[in-house]
């Protein structure tokens, strides 16, 4: 193996690395908060869709957004305030 080829091939290890060590945490610093995305920008799955961005409807109940810990129920639309639960 020449010097580039080992390069390369540390490099896209310690690149992988460090993404499954970031994913966790940023996961961490968030929660799931029904009712606040807006139609089209969910985060994952929810009723009569099973993928993000599928929502069909602003503030969906069943339809969660990602958003910073703690700021969930916090969050006011025009349907609400955010849950940490579906509806």
């Amino acid at each position: 193996m020449n010097k580039t080829m080992l390069t390369l091939t540390l490099a896209g290890s310690l690149a992988s690395a460090l993404a499954a060590v970031s994913v966790p945490a940023a996961a961490a610093d968030t929660e799931k908060c029904y009712g606040v995305a807006l139609k089209g920008q969910n985060d994952c799955a929810a009723g009569k869709h099973d993928c993000a961005g599928h929502s069909k409807v602003d503030y969906d109940k069943a339809s969660f957004k990602l958003v910073p810990a703690g700021t969930c129920a916090k969050m006011e639309t025009p349907n609400g305030m955010g849950s940490l639960t579906p509806a």
